[in-house]
C-alpha cells in the first residue's frame, strides 16, 4: 500500500459542535505531560478548559518530576495534576515523556486520549477537536497524528518541515525501512490522539521515543488504514539545544532498531524500563559532558497488574 493511502483532514472540519454531536458516550481525556513548564502550563490548561465545554471529561497534567512550580500552577489553572512519582510507585518511577503518558492510563478511564505538549505558545483549542474528530467519526481509526506549520523564530515564515530530529533521523529512517509511512507529514509531532484500546496494547518507551514507537506499533498492529492525520494550522513552542536533540535522536534510533524494518511482536520490544545508554557530548573546553539517555520501555498496560 502506498503512502498516499494515509489521508488527512483540516482541523476546521472538526468544529466543537460537530465533535460534540459525535462524542456520544465516549469519555475523552486531554493529557498534558509536563516537566518544568511553569511559564506556559497555565495558558495551555486554561485554553482547553475555557473553550471546549463538556468535550474533555478529564484535563490531566502528568508532572514528570518537575523542580519548579509547574504542578501548583497547573492545579490553579484547573487541571487534575498527578506526579509520575505518586502514580503506581510500586512499578518504579522514571523521568520522560513516555513514562508520563503511560502512567496517565492509571489515572483516567477515558476511552479516547488526546496528548498535548505543555510548552505550546501559538495554538488553539482546535488542536483538541481536530485530533479527536476522526476517532469519533470512524471506528476504524486508532491513531490521529497532528501536523502544522512550525514557527521557528519570531517573525520568520512558517514551514511544514518537522523539527531537526524529524528531518535528520525519523523521516530518512521511515523512507528507507517503512516507506508506507512516508506519508506521515510530521511523525514526531507531540500532538496526537489514540484510542485507549490501542494504546494500552503497546509497549511505551519511557522517554522521547514514544511518538515514533506508537506510530510504528499502531501500523504493525492495526494497519495503515487505522492512522489518520489532521492539519492543525500553526504551532510554536520552545526549541531544544543541539545536545538535547542528540539525546532525542539516540532514543529514536533505539526505538527504530527494536522494531526493525518489518516490525516485531510486542514481546520482542521489551526492555528494562530503567535501561540507559551513555552519550558523550564534547564541550567547548575540550572536555566531555556525559549524559545518560533513557532507552527503556514500559510493557503494554494490559499486561500490568
Amino acid at each position: 500500500m502506498s503512502e498516499a493511502a494515509i489521508g488527512w483532514s483540516q482541523a476546521s472540519e472538526w468544529d466543537l459542535s460537530r465533535v460534540m454531536e459525535l462524542k456520544g458516550s465516549h469519555r475523552i481525556a486531554v493529557v498534558i505531560p509536563a516537566r518544568n513548564e511553569e511559564q506556559t502550563i497555565a495558558s495551555v490548561v486554561r485554553i482547553i478548559r475555557s473553550n471546549l465545554g463538556d468535550l474533555a471529561d478529564d484535563v490531566i497534567v502528568m508532572d514528570s518530576l518537575s523542580s519548579d512550580a509547574t504542578a501548583a500552577i497547573a492545579a490553579d489553572a484547573g487541571a487534575q495534576v498527578h506526579s509520575v512519582a505518586e502514580v503506581r510507585p510500586d512499578l518504579g518511577v522514571h523521568a520522560g515523556k513516555g513514562e508520563a503518558l503511560w502512567k496517565s492510563l492509571f489515572v483516567t478511564d477515558a476511552d479516547v486520549l488526546v496528548f498535548i505538549d505543555a510548552d505550546l505558545t501559538d495554538w488553539g483549542p482546535h488542536f483538541v477537536t481536530g485530533l479527536v474528530g476522526p476517532l469519533l467519526a470512524d471506528p476504524g481509526v486508532m491513531l490521529v497524528r497532528g501536523f502544522y506549520d512550525r514557527v521557528l523564530n519570531v517573525g520568520s515564515s512558517p514551514s511544514l518541515e518537522g523539527g531537526r530530529v524529524t528531518e535528520l533521523v525519523a523521516r530518512p529512517w521511515l523512507a528507507l525501512h517503512r516507506p508506507e509511512l512516508a506519508g506521515v507529514i510530521q511523525p514526531l509531532a507531540g500532538e496526537w490522539a489514540i484510542r485507549r484500546t490501542a494504546f494500552e496494547q503497546l509497549s511505551v518507551p519511557t522517554g522521547y521515543g514514544v511518538e515514533l514507537s506508537t506510530l510504528l506499533d499502531v501500523h504493525d498492529s492495526f494497519g495503515l488504514e487505522s492512522i489518520a492525520q489532521v492539519d492543525l494550522g500553526r504551532r510554536a513552542h520552545r526549541h531544544q539545544s543541539l545536545h538535547d536533540l542528540s539525546a532525542m535522536a539516540l532514543e529514536l534510533m533505539v526505538v527504530a532498531e527494536r522494531r526493525g524494518r518489518e516490525g516485531r511482536s510486542p514481546q520482542g520490544r521489551m526492555s528494562d524500563p530503567g535501561e540507559m545508554v551513555t552519550l558523550r557530548l564534547p564541550t567547548v573546553d575540550r572536555s566531555w559532558k556525559v549524559r545518560e539517555v533513557p532507552t527503556g520501555e514500559r510493557p503494554p498496560h494490559v499486561d500490568v497488574q
